[in-house]
């Protein structure tokens, strides 16, 4: 049996939502490309994070290396984007990816950067399988809307924290706007991400999220959203405004 197929047999990957992505590996680091859309997010998505990360375990952002000691998982890493980062404050970083593509674009910046990662082709559920100390934080970005199981895939998540861990979730509302928004504006009209990118019948609500969540053995913490001004061309975050991209925060109990 092949990787691919223990894979396949082992996680909730869903073999067409990753054929999506193989396709546009080599895109990963390129600010013009089919990945523009998170480039242009990704301050709004790191303040979120820094921020959320260093208020649960009470560290200084001013500090050097703050996130120094702790082990964060990146699930769906893609190129790195948030992985290298979070290795320039200090942590020690693992991202994974089932898009076996991603993973020698991702090793190949962060060795032009200077930074050291351990990137892997495989999933949350692999992970468990071969009993991986368990994470003080889980970046889950922009991939619940992709698997096929989300409550198996967030329960798998939970199971990769610690007791006190952070699980960081983003993914996009399902409501006539988002189909608006982030279908036919992104993908149609501006061309941000190829056509079929996203399948809004596999949006998540708020509460539908917060459901699977506290489902899943995790409490939920905070939420907000991600809004993007076409007059600054710039996102922001917002405590009132979860219509299309969002954002939660939730904590495994001691």
């Amino acid at each position: 049996m092949t990787k691919a197929e223990t894979l396949r047999m082992t996680t909730t990957v869903d073999d067409a939502e990753i054929a999506k992505f193989q396709a546009m590996a080599a895109e990963w680091w390129d600010p013009n490309g089919k990945f523009k859309p998170l480039h242009m997010l990704n301050p709004c998505r790191l303040d979120y994070i820094t921020t959320q990360i260093a208020g649960e375990f009470g560290l200084n952002l001013s500090a050097e290396a703050p996130f120094a000691g702790l082990r964060i998982l990146d699930i769906g890493c893609g190129g790195g984007l948030l992985s290298e980062p979070m290795a320039r404050l200090g942590a020690t970083v693992v991202g994974v990816d089932a898009a076996g593509g991603n993973i020698p674009v991702a090793q190949a910046h962060a060795a032009q950067s200077g930074l050291s990662i351990d990137y892997r082709h495989t999933s949350a559920e692999s992970l468990l399988e071969t009993h991986e100390p368990a994470f003080d934080v889980v970046l889950n970005m922009e991939v619940v809307e992709h698997v096929a199981d989300p409550q198996a895939y967030l329960t798998a998540c939970q199971r990769l924290l610690r007791p006190g861990g952070l699980m960081i979730c983003s993914t996009i509302n399902r409501n006539p706007k988002s189909y608006a928004v982030a279908i036919i504006g992104a993908e149609h009209i501006m061309g941000w991400l190829p056509k079929g990118t996203h399948d809004w019948r596999k949006f998540i609500t708020p509460d539908e999220l917060v459901a699977m969540i506290e489902a899943a053995g995790l409490r939920a913490e905070d939420r907000m959203g991600f809004v993007f001004s076409p007059l600054t061309w710039t996102w922001s975050l917002s405590d009132r405004d979860l219509s299309v991209n969002y954002v939660t925060a939730s904590v495994k109990p001691e």
